[in-house]
């Protein structure tokens, strides 16, 4: 057990499937953080999106630095343990007025990985709050699986539009509230989405994947991730490199090589989606 966390916070992320806020960065690194990022869309000419935008931390190494942050996986150590991979990365950045939302779902049934042990830091790199289309969850509901449909909505930021096929009431939802700096803890299995952008602001945020090294994917099919706390003794996953520099030819051609196998393992049997820039279960 690390000691970022306190037993009670522990308990109440085991009870309700989520935990926030918690401090993750200083305000001088979430101002690095917004820098770099505009410097990296400044070079490309756009803004982070598409196949950048699936594990950056290949190919960025201040993103690489982000997932190895020492708050970042204190915390995630005391709820999955020691031995820690970074699975996925991404930016989540609603420009001020943008009118794409994210449907209710639970990340857990797209990712195919043997156990539920998935957590996900959400970090806040602007205000995330109700105004801006901060997330919003549904306490206890990481207990189960439930089905899910295809909506193919125009606005969703889902690949298919995908949503649970139960209801959901507004009254049994929590807005996950986040200044810069803080970040929340979340289950893969709770049910979760946001609402449009309605702040004359962006609302931008990172988040990162975490699995301990005892699980794996169930495709048949060999996944990769990056050790980030601790040892593998299992070898499920083949160990990712970290970028020695940004965008250099090594690095792209390493992360095309991975991007391409998780994409073929997430998309088995959904290509009619057409939209392989999001990963199902992403928003």
């Amino acid at each position: 057990m690390g000691t970022a966390l306190t037993e009670a916070e522990v308990s109440a992320y085991r009870e309700r499937g989520y935990l926030s806020p918690l401090r993750a960065l200083s305000e001088g690194e979430v101002a690095g953080a917004r820098a770099a990022m505009a410097a990296t869309e400044a070079r490309v000419g756009e803004p982070i999106a598409g196949r950048l935008n699936q594990k950056p931390h290949l190919i960025l190494p201040w993103v690489a630095d982000l997932i190895r942050h020492p708050r970042v996986l204190d915390a995630v150590e005391d709820v999955l343990g020691p031995d820690l991979f970074c699975w996925g990365a991404q930016f989540f950045a609603k420009p001020a007025g943008d009118p794409a939302f994210v449907s209710w779902h639970q990340d857990g049934t797209y990712w195919g990985l043997s156990s539920q042990d998935v957590v996900t830091a959400w970090i806040a790199l602007t205000p995330s709050v109700p105004e801006s289309g901060c997330m919003r969850v549904v306490p206890g509901t990481h207990l189960s699986q439930v089905p899910h449909t295809d909506t193919f909505a125009e606005t969703n930021m889902l690949s298919r539009g995908q949503e649970i096929a139960v209801e959901v009431r507004d009254a049994d939802a929590v807005d996950v509230v986040l200044q810069p700096g803080e970040m929340s803890l979340h289950h893969v299995l709770i049910f979760h989405g946001s609402e449009r952008n309605r702040a004359a602001w962006p609302r931008v945020g990172f988040a990162v994947r975490y699995v301990p090294t005892h699980v794996r994917q169930l495709s048949g099919e060999k996944d990769s991730a990056t050790l980030v706390r601790g040892t593998d003794r299992y070898g499920h996953f083949e160990h990712e490199r970290a970028p020695r520099e940004e965008m250099g030819a090594a690095e792209m051609a390493h992360h095309a090589e991975v991007l391409d196998r998780q994409l073929a393992i997430l998309y088995r049997g959904a290509e009619k989606a057409g939209k392989l820039g999001t990963t199902p279960g992403f928003r």
